[in-house]
């Protein structure tokens, strides 16, 4: 095997041409953001949605409270684990073809998921969950490396921002739906994606192009690709699995061993593969690496945040399914209104001072979680809430903005598939290190009556002193490692 040169990103001369120009002087990059925005509305929809529904599944299907953690997890953890093949794929394949795939695995997902059945147990609506995590993969993966094909130099923050509007959307929107069409059936909630995502998919085939000439005769590291979905799907299982128990403690840590010494091979052989499934050598450009870390640790601050605030609302303050996620609005509205203006802002100043900002109101953020109990006002939740929500959105478009700018365009897919298996790694290392501190001795039949019906804890009395204890602890370790990521954004050089 030849080894890899260990130039920097910035100085990788491509082979082929960058026509960019023409698709930036005739609107095309409206044209792929309005395709981009259907898959974030899409995602993010279904993602909000389904919280609300989960007791009409429960109650349906005849499934234990694992089973509806599962369904919900299963989503994350194959989206984390193929995001960087996804990726490199994205600078072999094109993205066109795997974005608009994409569109098709989520809606059959959608279709699998809708039609499942008491007889299998959930064992068909995690597939379809799978299958949507797949098509996921394929959306945001490669939505990322559109938009910043699609943009020229210098605006680039404000597309990512803007596509941030969507998502955002989409999660405010996801109860409103969910709570409507839960008056039909929960499966709804599923068969409202496909025509939805037929259209997407037929909108990317007809508006969609490449406008970056990728580099021919490229080949695709099967090795590398196995060792690492190996890995990640062994690591974040038996991690997974700790939280939320299926099998034997025996079988889970023979699990995790099998995933660590996959990623221990991968390590070793990757650098001298020529053409890698994941591109390194990106790391060897500091902007790039420091971007990644602090983004990587904000998933870590943040990934369990929600669903800690869904226990807290659905428990100790006794709301149920529809209203606790209703009440989580302050987060996506300041998320969504900050999103594309610290995009645009990123396009003028770049990152350095901006990310920090971002984090460093998070932080506050979370700092005011941790003083939260029963009796304390909604107004001042919704300051907490929007401190975290406009926090996250100050940071993750300029952070964004930065990796992506830092590359070569031919390496843009491998880029966005780092991106996001750090931004997935960092929300499953949350649920692993969060919700055993948050829920671990709060007993499982006053954990399952709050998350999944709501209506407060006032049959669990001595679960709620439990409860309340571990909470304050885990929004404390989400606070001290948003400080951290803060201060590794801060040491990031100028982009």
């Amino acid at each position: 095997m030849q080894t890899s040169q260990s130039s920097s990103p910035e100085n990788v001369q491509p082979e082929g041409a960058v026509d960019e120009s023409t698709s930036q002087h005739d609107g095309y990059q409206w044209t792929a953001l309005s395709v981009t925005t259907v898959g974030a509305l899409l995602a993010s929809i279904q993602g909000s949605a389904l919280l609300i529904v989960l007791p009409n599944i429960l109650e349906d299907l005849k499934v234990s409270f694992f089973i509806i953690m599962w369904v919900l997890l299963s989503y994350l953890l194959i989206m984390t684990v193929l995001t960087p093949i996804v990726g490199r794929l994205a600078d072999i394949w094109g993205r066109k073809r795997l974005y608009n795939s994409g569109f098709f695995m989520f809606t059959l997902g959608s279709l699998i998921a809708g039609l499942a059945q008491p007889q299998f147990h959930g064992a068909d609506l995690i597939a379809g969950r799978v299958v949507q995590g797949v098509g996921g993969a394929l959306m945001i993966t490669n939505s990322t490396a559109i938009v910043t094909d699609a943009f020229k130099k210098g605006q680039v923050g404000l597309g990512l921002g803007v596509n941030q509007i969507a998502g955002a959307a989409g999660f405010l929107l996801g109860p409103i739906i969910g709570g409507l069409l839960a008056q039909f059936s929960w499966r709804w909630v599923f068969l409202f994606n496909v025509p939805i995502g037929i259209f997407g998919m037929l909108w990317g085939i007809w508006r969609l192009r490449e406008p970056v000439r990728l580099k021919a005769h490229q080949h695709i590291d099967w090795a590398g690709a196995t060792l690492l979905a190996l890995g990640l799907t062994g690591v974040f299982l038996a991690l997974t699995m700790l939280a939320f128990p299926m099998l034997p403690m025996p079988v889970i840590t023979a699990i995790f061993v099998g995933g660590v010494i996959c990623l221990a091979l991968f390590g070793v052989i990757e650098p001298r593969v020529k053409e890698p499934i994941v591109q390194l050598r990106l790391f060897g450009h500091r902007l790039f690496t420091m971007a990644s870390l602090s983004g990587l640790l904000n998933g870590i601050a943040r990934g369990a945040v929600l669903f800690l605030l869904i226990f807290f609302l659905q428990g100790p303050y006794g709301q149920d399914p529809l209203a606790a996620g209703l009440m989580l609005t302050p987060f996506g509205l300041a998320f969504m209104i900050i999103g594309p203006l610290s995009g645009r802002l990123s396009d003028r100043i770049g990152s350095r001072l901006l990310a920090p900002i971002g984090l460093g109101v998070s932080a506050l953020g979370l700092l005011g979680l941790v003083f939260v109990e029963p009796m304390t006002p909604f107004w001042l939740l919704c300051v907490f809430m929007a401190l975290m929500g406009g926090g996250s959105g100050f940071f993750t478009s300029p952070n964004t903005n930065a990796i992506m700018s830092s590359v070569i365009p031919q390496m843009r897919g491998a880029a966005a598939g780092i991106l996001n298996m750090l931004n997935n790694t960092g929300q499953m290392l949350s649920i692993a290190i969060v919700f055993p501190i948050a829920l671990s001795k709060v007993p499982q039949d006053a954990m399952m009556a709050v998350f999944i019906y709501g209506g407060g804890m006032s049959k669990y009395p001595q679960a709620l002193a439990i409860f309340m204890s571990g909470l304050h602890s885990a929004f404390l370790v989400c606070c001290i490692i948003s400080v951290v990521a803060m201060v590794v954004a801060a040491l990031r050089p100028a982009h």
